[in-house]
C-alpha cells in the first residue's frame, strides 16, 4: 500500500496515499476505538456548511486568495451534497469537545481542495488544514454551530414525519367515527366512546408533538460563529465575525443568529437539553399510543397489519412487531435524553467537553423518530376496526348504565342494574331496551350522543 507521510506536534505518522484525511484524523482513529459508532452524517454536511461560509468571509474580506477560497467552496460543497462520508472513520464518542471531528473536516476539505489545485494530497503549501481551512476559527464556535444547523435541518425532517402520522391517525378518526365501543380506565370498563375518539386522541397527542418539534427550532437558532476558543473572537478579525454569520445564513437557508453574549453561547449548550426534551415527550406518546394499540389487538377491537411472520415455533402467530419496535425506539430516545442532559451539565467554565456524545445522542433520537413515524404512518393506514366485537363488549358492559343518568337518574339506573344482575341475562342492551324502550336507548348510545360535550337539557 502506497503510504504518505505527515507531521505534527508529536512527530510523523505514514497515512494512506489514497485517504483524504490527514494525521491529526489518523490519530484520532487509532484514540478512539471504543464504540463503533460514527459521527452523523447529516452533522458532517452541517460542518461543511459552517466551513464554506468561514471561508467565503475570508475571502471576500482579502483573508484568503480566489484561487484557493474556490478550491476550499467545492470541496465544501461535494461534503454539503453527501460524498467522502467514507473519509469520517473517528469514533463519534471521542475526547477533544469536538476537535477531531472539526481537524477531520479542515483535513479531507483541504485534501479535496488541493485535489481541485491538481496538486498531490498532503501538500499542505497548497492548502493547509489550520491555516486555510480553518481561518478565524475554533473547534469551539464551528463545532457548536454545526450541531445545532444539523439538529435544525433534522428537526423540519422529524416535523414532517409527525405531520403525516398525525394525519393518517385523523382519517381512522373519521373512518371509525360510527362505531360504539366501551371505554376503559385502570384497565376496567368505563363509560362508552367511539372507537373515532380513541383515535381522535391519538391524533391530538401527535399534533402537540408536532407543534412541539416545529417551535423548538427557534432555540437553536443563536450560534457562537465567531467567538473562537471562549466565545470572545480572540484572533478574529471584528470585520469576519460580524460577515461570517450573514454567508452561514445565505448558504443554510437558516434564520440563523449570532449570540448577544457569545461567551455564553460557548460556554453553556442548555438549548439542547430543551429540544432533547421535546424528543423525549414525543418519545413518551409513541409508546403510550402504541401500547394502546396492542391492546386493542388484544382485545380484538381492532385488527393491526400483518407484516411478518411471529413465531418460530407456533404456526399462524402473528405479533405486533411495529409497534414494539416503535416502543423500543421511544426508550433508547429516552435514554438519550438523559446522555444530553448529563453531557449538558458537565462542561466546565468557557466550555463543554462532552459535545461530541451530546452530539451523537440527540442526532440519533432525531434519525430513529423521524425513521419511526414513517414507519407508524403506514403501519396505521393498515388497521382495520372490528364494529361487531366493539358492539359485543358494549351489549355486555353493565357500565353503560351510566350514559343513561341524565335521562333515568342515579336511584332508577341502580334499580335496574339491580334486576340486571339477578336476572342471569348476559346483555344489558337488550335489558335496557325491555325496561326503558328501544328509542331511547338507540339515542343515548347513538355516536353522536356518547361524543358531544356534554348533553343538552331538556328544555333546550
Amino acid at each position: 500500500m502506497k503510504v504518505r507521510i505527515e507531521r505534527d506536534l508529536l512527530g510523523e505518522m505514514e497515512l494512506p496515499s489514497n485517504v483524504y484525511w490527514g494525521i491529526h484524523t489518523e490519530r484520532a482513529r487509532k484514540n478512539f476505538r471504543v464504540s463503533r459508532y460514527r459521527v452523523n452524517p447529516t452533522l458532517i454536511r452541517a460542518m461543511a456548511m459552517v466551513k464554506k461560509a468561514c471561508c467565503e468571509a475570508n475571502f471576500e474580506l482579502g483573508y484568503l486568495g480566489e484561487k484557493k477560497a474556490k478550491a476550499i467552496c467545492l470541496a465544501c460543497d461535494e461534503l454539503i451534497d453527501g460524498k467522502l462520508l467514507e473519509q469520517f472513520p473517528v469514533d463519534a464518542l471521542q475526547g477533544g469537545a469536538g476537535t477531531s471531528t472539526n481537524m477531520n473536516v479542515n483535513e479531507v476539505i483541504a485534501n479535496r481542495a488541493i485535489e481541485i489545485l491538481n496538486g498531490k494530497k498532503g501538500d499542505y503549501s497548497i492548502v493547509h488544514p489550520l491555516q486555510d481551512v480553518n481561518l478565524h476559527q475554533s473547534t469551539n464556535d464551528t463545532y457548536p454551530t454545526a450541531i445545532k444547523i444539523a439538529c435544525i435541518y433534522e428537526l423540519r425532517s422529524l416535523n414532517q414525519a409527525i405531520a403525516r402520522l398525525q394525519g393518517a391517525f385523523q382519517k381512522k378518526e373519521k373512518e371509525f367515527a360510527g362505531i360504539v365501543k366501551i371505554g376503559r380506565t385502570e384497565l376496567q370498563e368505563a363509560v362508552p366512546i367511539t372507537l373515532g375518539t380513541e383515535f381522535s386522541a391519538f391524533a391530538e397527542a401527535i399534533s402537540r408533538d408536532r407543534w412541539r418539534t416545529f417551535k423548538c427550532e427557534e432555540r437553536l437558532r443563536v450560534v457562537n460563529l465567531g467567538g473562537t476558543a471562549v466565545g470572545t473572537g480572540l484572533t478574529a478579525p471584528r470585520d469576519y465575525i460580524f460577515l461570517v454569520i450573514e454567508k452561514l445564513r445565505d448558504i443554510t437557508g437558516l434564520g440563523l443568529t449570532r449570540g448577544e453574549n457569545v461567551m455564553g453561547e460557548t460556554a453553556n449548550v442548555d438549548p439542547f437539553v430543551e429540544v432533547s426534551g421535546i424528543m423525549k415527550a414525543h418519545a413518551s406518546n409513541i409508546i403510550k399510543i402504541s401500547n394502546d394499540l396492542r391492546s386493542l389487538n388484544l382485545l380484538g377491537e381492532i385488527k393491526l397489519p400483518a407484516v411478518q411472520a411471529g413465531s418460530s415455533i407456533m404456526p399462524g402467530k402473528v405479533n405486533p412487531v411495529m409497534l414494539e419496535c416503535a416502543m423500543q425506539v421511544g426508550i433508547k430516545v429516552m435514554a438519550n435524553d438523559l446522555i444530553v442532559t448529563e453531557a449538558a451539565s458537565r462542561g466546565t467554565f468557557q466550555i463543554n467537553e462532552f459535545l461530541p456524545l451530546l452530539a451523537h445522542a440527540i442526532l440519533e433520537s432525531m434519525d430513529m423518530l423521524i425513521d419511526t413515524n414513517v414507519a407508524l404512518t403506514g403501519y396505521v393506514k393498515g388497521i382495520k376496526a372490528v364494529p361487531e366485537r366493539c358492539k359485543e363488549y358494549v351489549d355486555k358492559s353493565p357500565i353503560i348504565v351510566t350514559a343513561f343518568l341524565p335521562e333515568i337518574g342515579y336511584e332508577k339506573a341502580e334499580e335496574i342494574l339491580g334486576e340486571f344482575s339477578s336476572s342471569g341475562k348476559k346483555n344489558i342492551r337488550e335489558f335496557l331496551e325491555e325496561k326503558l324502550g328501544k328509542e331511547l336507548v338507540e339515542r343515548v348510545l347513538s355516536p353522536y350522543r356518547l361524543t358531544a360535550l356534554g348533553y343538552r337539557r331538556k328544555d333546550e
